[in-house]
């Protein structure tokens, strides 16, 4: 079966990094869970990602600790830290965390670091399966930048890719639906790591479970998109994405040039929704404990660009802690309704930080003004402009208000850093 059937809209879901680093436990993955269950699952919100380092017991926040104990098995394969999640114990991992989340309609992802862990190495722990140790298969010299807990693997040697089947096939005992590989689209030292993302492919479709891929962080090589259309479902277009104006601003390009790759079970990726209550115990970004830093305005223009260009949506924050405008944001159907089945999805003019898109959906037509300067703007689309012959009526799709009948243009004033979605029908 060919992987872009695992995803054929963009993924959806609740990720661990932005509000609880590298520190999440079993009990917030749960309180998660059922928030996504009962107020998010029948807009479309899935799945329910543990982020980085669920197997360092010691863990206080983003900020990892350098060359410590992980806890790993006899075949050099990481499994989570007990005192953080003790459904883990006796060796049954991650399964009867998976099991509550499939309980609840859900699906379940991690996230993992490329590579072999450097303990395993040092030890030279056995390869599941081979006559190889750790040691064997490592690429000492392939390490992550700012982490230490991998050595990268070599796919040349023999054993590569029987360690690469067995995590797959551990992740598949715990019906792991999800796995986020870190260190991998892009590296600060290596560039792209292709090789390694072949064996991890493989390495999914030996594991007789439909397993999204995705891969971080960006900014993922343009140059590589082919590549890594074959190989994964989305990969990151960015390094981590916070809350900051500067990085939504940059994000516009990204989209442009990403567009035409974007494709059913191919998602470029603009990372994680950093909205709500974020920074638990996160210190990445420049902040700490709070509430998003983006305005109102920067929230739905952020919403806006996401699902008009149809990159997956995980959500950062703690979703219990959530008011009323982040579950607006998050519960707009008719938005969803764009980001799940549009098509055409494309620029049709940037001019002066004046920017809009649009998207098409059968007899509808979707536009999205942004207003990327720092003072409200007046912006103006013709209908020639968006390949429409005659007139239509105008919906505002984030207040739910029809607008009458558009003959020739749209026209509207702005807000700075905000936006207008529109639908025409």
């Amino acid at each position: 079966m060919n992987h872009t059937t695992f995803a054929e809209t963009p993924p959806m879901g609740w990720n661990s990094w932005d509000c609880y680093g590298a520190t999440v436990t079993e009990e917030e993955v749960k309180g998660n869970a059922d928030y996504i269950a009962k107020n998010l699952k029948e807009y479309g919100w899935e799945y329910v990602v543990v982020d980085i380092q669920w197997y360092e017991p010691g863990a206080v926040s983003s900020v990892y600790r350098p060359f410590v104990p992980l806890e790993m098995d006899e075949y050099s394969r990481l499994i989570p830290a007990t005192n953080r999640f003790p459904s883990a114990r006796n060796g049954r991992g991650f399964k009867e965390l998976a099991d509550y989340i499939h309980n609840l309609g859900l699906k379940f992802g991690i996230h993992i670091m490329r590579g072999i862990p450097r303990q395993a190495v040092h030890a030279n722990t056995p390869i599941l399966g081979t006559n190889v140790g750790a040691r064997d298969i490592a690429h000492p010299n392939s390490i992550c930048p700012w982490n230490t807990d991998m050595y990268g693997v070599d796919a040349s040697k023999e054993g590569a890719q029987e360690y690469y089947n067995s995590l797959l096939k551990l992740y598949a005992e715990w019906e792991v639906d999800f796995i986020k590989v870190d260190d991998i689209a892009a590296s600060r030292l290596y560039d792209i790591h292709i090789e390694e993302i072949k064996l991890i492919r493989k390495a999914i479709d030996n594991c007789g479970r439909d397993i999204v891929l995705s891969l971080s962080p960006g900014p993922a090589p343009l140059q590589h998109a082919n590549e890594l259309k074959a190989n994964a479902n989305m990969w990151r277009m960015t390094d981590d994405f916070w809350d900051k104006w500067e990085l939504l601003y940059g994000m516009f390009e990204r989209c442009e040039k990403w567009s035409e790759h974007v494709s059913e079970g191919n998602w470029p990726d603009c990372d994680m929704l950093p909205l709500g209550h974020i920074g638990i115990r996160s210190v990445d970004g420049g902040g700490s404990d709070r509430f998003t830093r983006f305005t109102k305005d920067e929230q739905l223009t952020m919403m806006t660009l996401w699902c008009i260009f149809k990159s997956p949506l995980m959500f950062g924050g703690e979703l219990r802690d959530n008011d009323e405008w982040t579950l607006s944001l998050l519960t707009n159907k008719e938005v969803l309704n764009m980001h799940r089945n549009s098509h055409s999805n494309k620029l049709v003019y940037r001019e002066n930080d004046k920017i809009v898109w649009t998207a098409k959906d059968n007899e509808l037509t979707y536009v999205a003004l942004f207003n990327a300067t720092d003072e409200e703007t007046l912006l103006t689309v013709s209908l020639d402009q968006l390949g429409i012959t005659s007139p239509k009526n105008v919906k505002d799709l984030w207040v739910n208000v029809e607008e009458g009948i558009v003959e020739e243009k749209i026209e509207a004033k702005v807000p700075a850093h905000g936006v207008k979605l529109i639908k025409l029908f």
